[in-house]
């Protein structure tokens, strides 16, 4: 199974265990992309609906891609009393287009699956000549000692392949997004804003997480649960609970 497809299969869990984003990430890309009420919006990569959910609060039009079928599902519950936002079940790559009718496209973790040849190329046919790319991703930063060592240890004996940085990591304005939205001949100079922020952590609510994770999703069944479980324990002894930080990074650029 390609990577990206994963999350279907843990759709209701998804909505549930990924975190949003801040709210100022939302007022920003507005005001950068100069927005009026009449302009329309497209995301790449919906999953649950949680930054659609921050663009249909304040009253704009999206229509919103995605793959997954149960993940759009559950984002058309979640958004059942917005009815400017429009879902369409269909990667990037396969949708038919809408040349040139949309002020702004969104990219909420999701960007790094659009296939490289037609990731920038494509976006930009969809919007209008002044039109705004806005790409985000939340990035988990490491945990402070005692937990992040013995993450670490965990990760080396039940799950080498994983160990390192996360993949989110491609986010951080020293990874590879970055420079690739940068040099594309499609956009202008990019803006970059970062959030930082933090939510708690139980046992429960982080393996919940983890077990969204494509990486994770793509481990075997009873190494995935090797792994889990000793997270899951490694929390435990350290006071059950522990504070996770993040750092939200947007990029933003108008066309060409």
């Amino acid at each position: 199974m390609e990577q990206r497809f994963t999350f279907d299969g843990v759709a209701a869990l998804y909505g549930g265990a990924r975190p949003v984003y801040p709210e100022a990430l939302f007022d920003d890309i507005v005001t950068f992309a100069g927005f009026a009420a009449t302009d329309r919006i497209l995301e790449i990569g919906c999953g649950t609906g949680q930054a659609t959910q921050g663009f249909a609060r304040r009253g704009f039009s999206v229509l919103a891609l995605d793959p997954g079928s149960d993940l759009i599902g559950i984002a058309r519950e979640n958004l059942a009393d917005f009815p400017n936002i429009r879902f369409t079940t269909s990667t990037f790559e396969a949708w038919s287009g809408e040349a040139a009718a949309f002020k702004l496209a969104i990219a909420a973790q999701s960007f790094h699956w659009v296939a490289p040849e037609i990731r920038f190329a494509k976006t930009a046919a969809q919007l209008t000549a002044d039109g705004t790319l806005a790409v985000f991703g939340n990035v988990p930063l490491p945990p402070a000692s005692p937990l992040g060592p013995e993450f670490a240890r965990v990760y080396s004996q039940y799950a080498p392949s994983l160990a390192g940085p996360p993949a989110e990591a491609w986010y951080l304005p020293d990874g590879p997004f970055a420079a690739l939205f940068e040099e594309s001949n499609y956009f202008g100079p990019v803006a970059h804003r970062c959030y930082p922020w933090s939510r708690m952590h139980s046992a429960a609510s982080y393996t919940d997480l983890l077990r969204t994770l494509s990486g994770h999703r793509l481990l075997a069944d009873r190494q995935r649960e090797l792994l889990l479980g000793a997270i899951a324990e490694t929390i435990a002894a350290h006071g059950g609970e522990f504070e996770l930080h993040y750092e939200t990074h947007l990029y933003m650029a108008r066309r060409r």
